[in-house]
């Protein structure tokens, strides 16, 4: 099922206009940029949408040998956990910078959710990344914790670790989360979508040579195979997932990834929604502290999550 949010497309928020004029005035991302430099940048940024909701509780810790953040609004419990993989090409972001992020989807869903910092190309590049985030997803399930009370969610690269880590899992035999939320996928390090090219004139944060330097610097080569279904689930076998909840918005690169893997998932007999935001830009979700539409696609996140951590079936389509 498509399900395009009740968003006006012919009217956007003043909050969502100035956000997009001030993206465009001060790109974060670029192909030449140095690593330390472009990382530098992405936390300035992060930390203008991070003011962490009063009362919520942040604990650092280890899992599986990977450092995590267990975040906690007031009024959540431990009965249910979201596993969080941050964005940020898989070379730049961290969880300090999405403490604002988990601590409203904490709020919005009732669950403790946890945050993972994985390692980062080009220090570290494929796949260490998915070897941290699979960690620390059975160091959660090692717990103890129903299986079913357990989500994996991400935004851009953390969208496509969630679809990679699912992938691993099920193919490792192990038990799977009771569902997923992929925000902006980026499934496709090839950037073959029509909208990588298309689009790139509406999308004020992504752009096709600083998303393909980013592809590089994960796989390690200019030669490597950016079609790895490892690394770009759109070319995994995606039978056999927990129910899946894509969001994206139409301004976009990444659209045709989004809009490629929940065809793929239909195609492979699962259950997917996808959420199409007319107008919207990447990561909409993670300004929702400033920005009134990204605070609604916050609120139907919650609201997907709670209904599938709750036990209910949903009403994800084939």
């Amino acid at each position: 099922m498509t399900h395009h949010s009740t968003v006006d497309l012919f009217a956007t928020s003043p909050e969502f206009d100035d956000l997009v004029a001030r993206l465009r005035a001060s790109p974060f991302a670029a192909d030449t940029t140095p690593i330390d430099e472009l990382r530098a940048n992405f936390e300035r940024f992060a930390a203008g949408f991070n003011a962490v909701p009063d009362g919520a509780d942040i604990r650092p810790d280890t899992l599986g040998g990977v450092p995590v953040e267990w975040v906690s609004a007031p009024g959540s419990t431990a009965e249910s956990i979201i596993i969080y993989l941050h964005g940020g090409g898989f070379a730049i972001g961290t969880i300090e910078g999405y403490r604002g992020m988990a601590a409203r989807l904490s709020s919005l869903t009732g669950s403790t959710v946890v945050t993972v910092g994985y390692r980062l190309a080009p220090e570290n590049p494929y796949p260490a990344a998915l070897d941290d985030c699979v960690s620390v997803v059975r160091a959660v399930l090692d717990t103890g914790i129903d299986a079913a009370r357990v989500a994996v969610a991400g935004d851009s690269a953390g969208g496509g670790l969630t679809l990679s880590v699912l992938v691993r899992l099920r193919d490792d035999g192990s038990a799977m989360p009771g569902a997923a939320v992929c925000l902006s996928p980026l499934a496709d390090l090839a950037y073959a979508g029509d909208s990588v090219r298309e689009r790139a004139h509406l999308d004020p944060i992504v752009t096709p040579a600083g998303s393909h330097s980013y592809a590089v610097r994960y796989l390690g080569s200019e030669d490597a195979d950016f079609t790895d279904p490892g690394a770009s689930p759109l070319f995994a076998d995606l039978h056999g997932l927990p129910p899946v909840l894509i969001v994206v918005g139409t301004s976009e690169v990444l659209f045709d990834d989004a809009v490629r893997v929940a065809r793929r998932i239909r195609e492979a007999g699962g259950r997917v929604d996808l959420d199409v935001w007319p107008r919207m830009i990447h990561i909409l979700p993670f300004f929702a502290a400033q920005i009134p539409e990204s605070l609604k696609a916050m609120e139907e996140i919650g609201a997907y999550l709670r209904l599938h951590l709750a036990g209910g079936t949903g009403e994800g389509s084939r």
